[in-house]
């Protein structure tokens, strides 16, 4: 079919094309700069679980990221809540600091054993390149928030290996129930290019299997999905519960805490005291690997048997803990954890596939603390493959709308009620 008009398309290419330029050095730059913090994380990781007694280093980690961030930070330390506001109201408020502060306190966290994640790290180092590059081309307002969201997709589709996902959550995060859809493209090339670049450099992401051959009828059985619906709502209050504690959390330690620098210290204490108490490692860190085959991760959650049935709530205190109390790195690496642990202990109980539940809770959890439904569900196909799709969709478009109104940034505007 011929074109009657092909000028018309002219527009629609000069975005492309501009988009697709400016989103090439982004991309190159985050891709690598999250290679980079993956493979330290990963080295790091190893070195802690050989060396059980750097737990007792955690308050004195948590004194220097006080001074770290005191000395250079400014408002950087408000993390991904700063490149959030900067979305909204640009106005060049995102120092070039951001990125190695947050990268090198991110590490420092996880080798004295703090439970946080990675995607904070990422999205703030991707939104901190944007930044910097929107400096040199001197972009308008509308197009600095969407050169901002495109670092936040760089950053994420490469940390996870999820472009796609990347790209959503990049478009749902800023406002709940309100996407910018001028900006999919250029997200969605900035997750992809981010996640080549990364993948170049050699990283590897974590494999998550579901058995997918061993569940028959999957299209037509409504009783697990009914069963997955139970389960959304309890990812869902589960989610709310994180985001709670956790603004209650800070909110209390600021509170009652007048010394600053005794705030991480106060985080770090109860850390290593309740370690000793479960007499257990398993909750400190990602969660993803451990020094010993019987651990709880996430990976093992995806096993029959592979967590212990409070395992989720440990590891919910251990993070609130943890990034209430100052620390850095980030919360969704945790809620994967907590959703994988949860799925685990509701399978058990609900007589459902140990593995389906535990990937279910794994972007369930994820999508309700974050008000980002569709990129979770989007996460679960690149993750899981795209067989079971309506589970994905029933477990967190459920869980979103019982996570209730408030997500885990506070920065994130709403336009939307959940009625909750």
């Amino acid at each position: 079919m011929s074109l009657k008009y092909p000028t018309k398309y002219l527009p629609v290419s000069g975005h492309l094309i501009k988009w697709t330029i400016t989103c090439i050095p982004l991309s190159l730059a985050t891709g690598s700069l999250v290679a980079f913090f993956l493979w330290s994380l990963d080295h790091i990781t190893g070195f802690r679980q050989e060396h059980a007694w750097l737990l007792f280093l955690l308050p004195l980690a948590g004194i220097v990221i006080h001074y770290l961030y005191r000395a250079w930070g400014r408002d950087a330390e408000r993390g991904n809540n700063l490149v959030i506001d900067e979305i909204h109201n640009p106005g060049g408020g995102i120092t070039w600091r951001m990125a190695p502060l947050v990268l090198a306190t991110t590490l420092i966290t996880h080798m004295s054993g703090g439970s946080a994640g990675r995607e904070g790290t990422a999205v703030q180092m991707g939104g901190s390149i944007a930044s910097l590059l929107n400096k040199r081309l001197r972009l308008s307002g509308e197009d600095t928030r969407i050169l901002l969201m495109s670092g936040i997709a760089a950053g994420f589709g490469a940390v996870f290996g999820t472009p796609v996902a990347g790209a959503v959550f990049a478009l749902e995060v800023p406002i709940s129930g309100r996407a910018n859809y001028k900006a999919l493209l250029p997200c969605f090339i900035s997750a992809l290019l981010s996640d080549i670049v990364c993948k170049a450099w050699g990283i590897h992401h974590t494999a998550y299997h579901i058995a997918w051959d061993s569940m028959p009828d999957l299209t037509f059985n409504y009783l697990l999905l009914f069963k997955v619906i139970i389960a959304g709502m309890l990812f869902g209050i589960v989610a709310r519960s994180f985001a709670w504690l956790s603004h209650m959390a800070q909110n209390t330690f600021n509170k009652y805490i007048k010394v600053k620098w005794l705030i991480p210290v106060t985080g770090g204490i109860i850390i290593i005291s309740l370690t000793l108490i479960l007499g257990t490692y398993d909750y400190l860190g990602l969660g993803v690997s451990a020094a010993h085959e019987d651990a709880v991760t996430i990976v093992s959650c995806f096993k029959a048997g592979g967590a212990d049935q409070l395992s989720w709530l440990w590891k919910l205190v251990f993070t609130v803990i943890t990034l209430a109390s100052g620390f850095k790195g980030g919360e969704v690496t945790p809620l994967f954890f907590i959703g994988a642990a949860l799925g685990n202990t509701l399978a058990t109980a609900g007589g459902a596939p140990t593995d389906l539940m535990a990937g279910l809770g794994l972007i369930a959890v994820f999508a309700g603390a974050t008000n980002t439904p569709l990129a979770s569900m989007l996460m679960g196909v690149e993750l899981f493959g795209g067989t079971g799709i309506l589970y994905y969709a029933a477990a967190c478009f459920t869980a979103y709308y019982f996570s209730g109104p408030r997500g885990i940034y506070k920065a994130q505007q709403s336009d939307f009620s959940k009625g909750l």
